[in-house]
C-alpha cells in the first residue's frame, strides 16, 4: 500500500488531471492520496496574520482546507473514493479503488503535537503512511528537487514542513520526492521499474 501526497501547488496546474488519471489507472488498490490545503490554506494562514487568533484554530481550519481540496480532485476524477476515516481506507484499497482521504478526524479540541505550522499536510501524510503500514509514501511537489538533499535539507529550505524530516527518521518505507512533471518516473515507480529515487 502506497501513500501518494499531492501538494496543494497543484490544485491549479493542468498536469493534476495526468496524476490522478495515473493513481486511479495504475494505482487502484494499491494507492492512498493525501492532499495539499493549497490556497485554501494560503487563505487560512492570511486570516490568522490578520486576526492573530491562535494555532488550535488555524490547525482545524487548515484541516478543512485539506479536505476541500480533496473535495476538489474527486469533482474532477470521481473514479477515486472518498475516505472519511482512515480504517475505511483498507476496504477501499482491496476493491481496487483509489482511496482518497477527507482528514477531517484530525480535527482537535485541545492543542497538540500535530497542532501548529510547523507540522502541514507533508507530515501528516507521513503519520498516515506510518498508519497504515505503508509500503512506499511518495511527496508530489510543485518545485525542483535536489536529489543530493536530505529530508532535513529541505525541510530548512521550506521544501518539507519543519517537523517531518524529524518524524521520517527510521521510516519502516522509502520517502521518494517528485516534481510534479515527473508523472512518468511515478509510473515506473507503480509498474516496478527501477528508479533512482531518494
Amino acid at each position: 500500500m502506497w501513500v501518494v501526497k499531492i501538494g496543494g501547488s497543484l490544485c491549479t496546474e493542468p498536469v493534476l488531471l495526468q496524476w490522478l488519471d495515473l493513481l486511479t489507472q495504475v494505482g487502484g488498490g494499491r494507492v492512498t492520496i493525501v492532499c495539499g490545503g493549497g490556497s485554501f490554506a494560503d487563505e487560512v494562514r492570511r486570516v490568522q496574520a490578520h486576526w492573530q487568533f491562535d494555532d488550535l484554530a488555524a490547525h482545524n481550519m487548515a484541516v478543512l482546507a485539506m479536505a476541500q481540496t480533496a473535495y476538489q480532485l474527486h469533482a474532477l476524477n470521481p473514479a477515486l473514493r472518498l475516505a472519511t476515516r482512515r480504517t475505511e481506507i483498507p476496504a477501499l484499497l482491496h476493491q481496487g479503488k483509489t482511496a482518497l482521504w477527507l482528514p477531517l478526524e484530525l480535527r482537535r479540541d485541545k492543542p497538540d503535537a500535530r497542532t501548529s505550522w510547523e507540522a502541514t499536510s507533508d507530515t501528516i501524510a507521513l503519520d498516515l503512511a506510518k498508519h497504515l503500514n505503508a509500503e512506499q509514501l511518495v511527496m508530489v511537489k510543485s518545485c525542483t528537487i535536489d536529489p543530493q538533499l536530505t529530508l532535513a535539507d529541505l525541510s530548512d529550505a521550506g521544501v518539507l514542513d519543519r517537523q517531518f524530516a524529524e518524524q521520517a527518521d527510521g521510516a519502516a518505507f522509502p520517502i521518494t520526492l517528485l516534481h510534479k512533471n515527473q508523472v512518468g518516473a511515478m509510473r515506473a515507480l507503480l509498474l516496478g521499474a527501477d528508479y533512482a529515487g531518494r
